[in-house]
């Protein structure tokens, strides 16, 4: 078997895709309060900057930086998906781990690649379909980048739109 091999940059900012088990489920928005708030308990023994984030019924994507001197992100999404568990095995009928075994990671290499995923993300809404317009979407940072003033209200509601996969 082919071992997986995860990049680890101290200080680095990475792009992740985390998923549920069953692509068809939508504990993660059902549950995004829950969700939220073992992000919010991991992060203040853990700490990291949140650059974009979107929550789908079924996966989520994320782009953290984390402290200088510290690569532990698998450390953080174990714990936060340990405490997302057990939200659900106490509140719902969900028994087993509801994530797929593995996430995907990529480190952000530079500014150019940074603004793409952040596009990226905040895009994912409206290329599954669920919004027209990703201002549409409430479980996602745009809303941060709209009230701080990096984008427009009406971002990518223009036809001519480049956002890369």
């Amino acid at each position: 078997m082919v071992q997986y091999r995860r990049n680890f940059v101290r200080g680095g900012t990475y792009f992740f895709t985390v998923t549920l088990a069953d692509r068809r489920a939508s504990l993660l928005t059902d549950h995004a309060d829950a969700l939220v708030a073992a992000m919010r308990q991991v992060r203040e023994k853990r700490p990291w900057q949140t650059d974009a984030m979107v929550i789908l019924p079924d996966h989520l994507h994320a782009i953290w930086t984390l402290p200088d001197g510290d690569a532990n992100y698998p450390g953080r999404w174990r714990m936060i998906e340990a405490l997302f568990t057990k939200h659900l095995r106490d509140r719902t009928d969900v028994n087993g781990a509801p994530w797929q075994s593995r996430y995907w990671e990529h480190t952000i290499r530079d500014e150019h690649d940074l603004a793409q995923h952040v596009a990226y993300v905040h895009y994912n809404p409206v290329k599954h379909g669920y919004v027209v317009r990703p201002v549409d979407w409430r479980w996602s940072t745009l809303h941060r980048y709209i009230r701080d003033g990096l984008v427009p209200a009406d971002w990518a509601a223009a036809s001519d739109l480049n956002v890369e996969e």
